[in-house]
């Protein structure tokens, strides 16, 4: 039984800039979350609070993506690990994730082009699809850190 292992210098600067992507990514989806669920919440007049929701998906998740994405690539490369099936979680997590990020970003746009209507439907949207976001990327956390097979 292994105690626990040493992984050597080089898999440092990948490692770090997936962990780090990831927590900006889950950072910036909670942020979505609640203002784009205040915003909803608060009717009309919330047009400042579904702007922060989009800038959110625009400047804060979608460059943590890529951030998280090409560190993950880096120490998969690294340490040789394709086949395992933790991998595999956090590759569908995250394609996955791209594809609801993204439409998260079209419903969010949408709800700010309304004016000063309520965000409506795709307000709501994109709060539940940030939520579906979060709880899947609790999984591949889960995932990686117990890494179970």
């Amino acid at each position: 039984m292994t105690l626990a292992a040493i992984r050597p210098g080089s898999w440092n600067l990948p490692l770090f800039f997936h962990i780090g992507g990831a927590m900006l990514l889950v950072a910036a989806l909670v942020v979505v979350a609640a203002a784009m669920g205040a915003a909803v919440r608060r009717g009309d007049g919330a047009l400042e609070l579904t702007r922060v929701a989009f800038r959110a998906l625009l400047l804060g998740v979608l460059p943590a993506y890529v951030v998280m994405r090409a560190g993950a690539e880096g120490i998969v490369s690294k340490e040789g690990v394709d086949d395992a099936s933790w991998v595999g979680v956090g590759y569908g997590t995250a394609d996955g994730g791209l594809l609801l990020v993204i439409i998260a970003a079209v419903l969010a746009w949408r709800a700010t082009r309304r004016g000063d209507d309520a965000p409506g439907g795709a307000g709501r949207a994109v709060v539940v699809l940030a939520g579906l976001l979060l709880l899947a990327y609790a999984v591949a956390i889960w995932a990686m850190t117990t890494k179970p097979g």
